[in-house]
């Protein structure tokens, strides 16, 4: 071999062929391209993570208060039903001669006030009219009586029923019309 050092301008003298080298320069830059992608996106990924972590908690945590506090409404409602019997107590304590009917007129209007506080918070009667069509997904049947109405129809309500945003508390006890023989 001859004592020309090796050069750009002599390609035939280098080891590796320009081709190679520009090859693996670029192989390089695509390597480096993609691992600061797959860096971006492993970023990406472990951000996207803890925040999808973050809202899971959150809405636990919130969950947790809304059934804990769920009823708050409805008691603050409920808590002039409450003072209502209370005044009655204290007066008819007060005055043990209070009229019968003074009494009933306070009942009365403490039961308004407990139906109104009911309706409020959703809370419906079921309260089926007589001859009303018996239907087993608000009421229930305690027996079946002979009466001049069509057969099952409801003869009269034992018990009433509740609903609470269309969904059955309680249902209504009712008496129902036997088929007549």
């Amino acid at each position: 071999m001859s004592d020309t050092p090796l050069s750009a301008e002599n390609p035939e003298l280098n080891d590796t062929p320009a081709g190679e080298e520009s090859q693996e320069l670029g192989l390089d830059t695509q390597l480096a391209d993609l691992q600061a992608k797959h860096a971006e996106v492993s970023d990406a990924y472990l951000r996207a993570k803890a925040e999808v972590e973050n809202i899971r908690r959150r809405s636990e945590e919130e969950l947790s208060k809304a059934r804990k506090f769920a009823v708050e409404s409805f008691a603050d409602s409920l808590l002039p039903v409450v003072d209502s019997l209370e005044a009655a107590l204290t007066s008819h304590t007060a005055q043990p001669d209070t009229p019968v009917d003074t009494v009933i007129d306070g009942v009365q209007a403490t039961l308004r006030q407990l139906v109104a506080a009911l309706n409020r918070n959703k809370v419906l009667e079921i309260n089926p009219a007589a001859g009303e069509k018996f239907d087993p997904s608000v009421h229930q049947a305690i027996s079946m009586v002979p009466a001049d109405q069509e057969a099952n129809t409801v003869v009269g309500v034992l018990q009433k029923g509740y609903l609470i945003n269309e969904r059955i508390l309680r249902p209504a006890l009712v008496t129902v019309a036997a088929p007549q023989s």
